[in-house]
């Protein structure tokens, strides 16, 4: 191990266990969309749920976004474990290396805002007619369910962005 790097036992308890949390923030809107994908009834109606019915362009779509932005949010556990701070020995050329502070902080912390600002913007319009608000948009049990699948997004950012500075401060030795 490079002398750079601070072994993963200083990783505070609290800054684990917010990985993990913001690791699976997006899991559960994944699965409503897979779920809207292939066909469960979601709660849309009208033309609504004609738009939103599982076809060949709205089925890959929701699976794609649903998978990427989960291996997404799973990165967030490289904060506080060892492929976060040193290339696995299997990476052709550069296994066993110690991976650059920056290199990880500056691209972890542009995503903490941009996962912030993006679900800040769907929290703050969740309501509005072209939203949840619409008629034909699910209402109900319907609407609660897709209101609680998409509650926890709101808690990537803010997670991810406190997991980066504890990451920050540990590789620094501060």
């Amino acid at each position: 191990m490079a002398a750079s790097v601070v072994p993963l036992s200083r990783v505070p308890r609290w800054a684990e266990w917010a990985a993990r949390v913001a690791a699976f923030s997006a899991l559960p809107s994944g699965v409503w969309r897979v779920a809207l994908g292939v066909g469960v009834p979601v709660g849309f109606s009208g033309e609504l749920a004609e738009m939103y019915s599982p076809g060949w362009l709205l089925t890959p779509y929701v699976i794609l976004l649903s998978v990427l932005a989960e291996i997404l949010a799973l990165l967030t556990l490289g904060l506080v474990r060892p492929w976060g701070e040193v290339v696995p020995r299997w990476v052709p050329f550069l296994g066993g290396r110690a991976i650059p502070t920056l290199a990880v902080v500056v691209p972890a912390s542009l995503g903490a805002v941009a996962v912030t600002l993006i679900t800040m913007l769907g929290a703050v319009s969740w309501y509005g007619p072209e939203a949840m608000g619409h008629p034909e948009s699910p209402h109900g049990v319907a609407g609660v369910v897709m209101t609680a699948c998409y509650l926890p997004l709101l808690l990537w950012g803010p997670l991810l962005a406190v997991v980066t500075v504890a990451y920050y401060l540990r590789r620094r030795g501060g």
